[in-house]
């Protein structure tokens, strides 16, 4: 008998006669078999069915720079609490405070009151500002159709906040300047975008304008001056049509270029103020505002050759009723009715408003003109094309400078008539000379080229003068323009007192950035410039 194990039962059984051995090894078709794992199913209960095959990985890029930030306070608020505890906490022992400023009391007043009497800070200011040594160019403006035109830059002037300068253009050589059409042009520094060669506003203008003059303080005021005599007031805020005043062409208006305009208070009417004309026709005349938009005329004087100071020698004119073309005028700012004027003849006069002589003058006016000429100063060697007040000195000295054809600057008083100080700053003309607004010691004049002089080699056409380092050379020489291209006219900016814009014969106004030397004022200022004046005169 024999024994087979059942794999179904798991037990042994007994087995039928042992087949033939060939029987045993025949082939023949046999049941499958199915063999379940342990481990498989083991595995399965703990943990799902993985496959070697990873999913597909997403990625991306991004910044590590955060974009925004935010500051934040981390002190908190103290409890009503600890405020009580540390209030407790604070005792003053007020006897003995008081026992402690009764000994010293004596030693503080005698030092407060030597530093009272102490000179040793006089004129000190303080200066948060960061020191600048360098004079550069922040802007260079100019308007492609005036300088296709080959016209100049005739005058420049900045408005009454500061942040707009305006130019005229128009002609100083030869041309048919009556016909010749001109234009006004600003720009305001401060707008974001400013583009140097678009100015904010373009006024065309059928004559050439000679001057210009913002209102002292209503910013969009703006008078000019024409090659016709005429005066014009324009409005830069309204660009439909600016006019709002004009003189128009009268027996009143000047039959001469007017070559200079300033504005004047209104005594009678604080809210109005007045115009002031000058003209080569020898005309000074002051015009009051029309409801009508027209400007007529309040009074006027006449420089008459025949009245003025028996000094002059004008061999040009033949003495009697022959007018003196009057190029320039500044006013005193210690007595507003005296001032001062360049003429033709190459002399600066004083001159007062509350003359009463009347001028021979025979041309029909609408107002009777006076005779305003008071003393006459040394004179220039040729025309006096600029002349410009002191806006610090003391009424003692009263200074003032010219400047004209012969190149040369200079420096008077007006209780003399010889110069306190003549320049020889160009063998060709100086067009203009302005007084700094801050610096007693300081001011800059515009030259037709630069050259060498006294040893001293100019390379430039806007020069900065500072008494205080130098009597006879400039500090600092600007090259405004290539080559000999003269600078016409220059004024310094009033309330940004570091800017001060030119404008030249190729028609651009270039504005440039002082350096801290020449707008911060130093101590007793004052008092050197006074020292100079005595020394020169003694």
């Amino acid at each position: 008998a024999r024994f087979h194990g059942n794999p179904r039962s798991g037990r042994w059984e007994l087995a039928g006669p042992r087949p033939p051995l060939a029987a045993m090894f025949a082939d023949g078709p046999a049941a499958g078999a199915d063999v379940e794992s342990l481990w498989r199913s083991a595995r399965s209960a703990r943990c799902e069915a993985k496959t070697c095959q990873t999913g597909k990985i997403s990625t991306a890029e991004t910044a590590v720079q955060s974009h925004t930030s935010r500051d934040a306070g981390v002190q908190t608020d103290q409890s009503k609490d600890a405020v009580q505890d540390f209030q407790q906490e604070v005792q003053v022992d007020y006897a003995s405070l008081l026992s402690f400023l009764q000994r010293v009391e004596g030693a503080v007043i005698k030092e407060l009151n030597k530093n009272w009497k102490s000179r040793a800070f006089d004129g000190f200011e303080v200066n948060w500002t960061d020191q600048n040594e360098t004079v550069l160019c922040l802007h260079s403006l100019s308007y492609p159709e005036a300088q296709d035109q080959n016209l100049h830059v005739t005058s420049v002037s900045w408005n009454a906040t500061g942040s707009v300068v305006a130019c005229s253009y128009g002609r100083l050589d030869g041309g048919d300047w009556s016909t010749e059409k001109s234009y006004v042009c600003t720009w305001n520094l401060d707008r974001r975008g400013l583009n140097p060669q678009r100015p904010d506003l373009v006024v065309d203008v059928p004559s050439s304008v000679m001057c210009l003059a913002f209102h002292p303080s209503q910013p969009s005021l703006v008078a000019g001056g024409l090659f016709s005599g005429e005066l014009v007031v324009w409005d830069t805020s309204r660009t439909e049509d600016p006019v709002i005043w004009r003189t128009g062409m009268t027996d009143d208006t000047h039959t001469d270029p007017v070559y200079q305009v300033n504005w004047l208070p209104d005594a009678k009417h604080r809210n109005h103020a007045r115009l002031l004309s000058v003209s080569t026709d020898g005309k000074i005349l002051v015009w009051r505002e029309e409801r009508d938009g027209r400007l007529a005329l309040a009074e006027g004087f006449a420089m008459v050759a025949q009245q003025m100071p028996r000094s002059t020698q004008l061999k040009k004119f033949a003495w009697g009723e022959a007018a003196v073309g009057v190029t320039s005028l500044s006013f005193s700012h210690f007595d507003p009715r005296v001032f001062v004027v360049g003429v033709e003849g190459g002399y600066s006069l004083k001159c007062s408003t509350a003359a009463e002589t009347l001028a021979l003058h025979r041309t029909g006016s609408s107002v009777p003109l006076r005779a305003p000429a008071e003393l006459a100063f040394s004179p220039h060697g040729g025309p006096v094309y600029s002349v410009s007040c002191s806006p610090f000195h003391r009424q003692v000295l009263n200074l003032f400078l010219s400047c004209g054809t012969d190149g040369q600057v200079h420096l008077h008083s007006m209780l003399q008539t010889q110069a306190l100080v003549s320049l020889q700053l160009s063998q060709k003309y100086l067009f203009c000379v302005r007084w700094s607004p801050v610096r007693p010691l300081v001011f800059a004049a515009a030259s037709g080229e630069g050259n060498c002089y006294q040893h001293f080699c100019s390379t430039g056409d806007v020069h900065l003068f500072d008494f205080e380092k130098s009597s006879r050379k400039p500090a600092v020489s600007i090259k405004q323009a290539a080559g000999e291209c003269p600078v016409y006219c220059l004024e310094f900016n009033t309330k940004q007192t570091r800017l001060l814009a030119a404008g030249d014969a190729a028609g651009t106004v270039k504005v440039w950035q002082l350096s801290s030397d020449f707008t911060e004022q130093g101590p007793r200022e004052m008092n050197h410039l006074e020292q100079l004046a005595s020394e020169i005169t003694d």
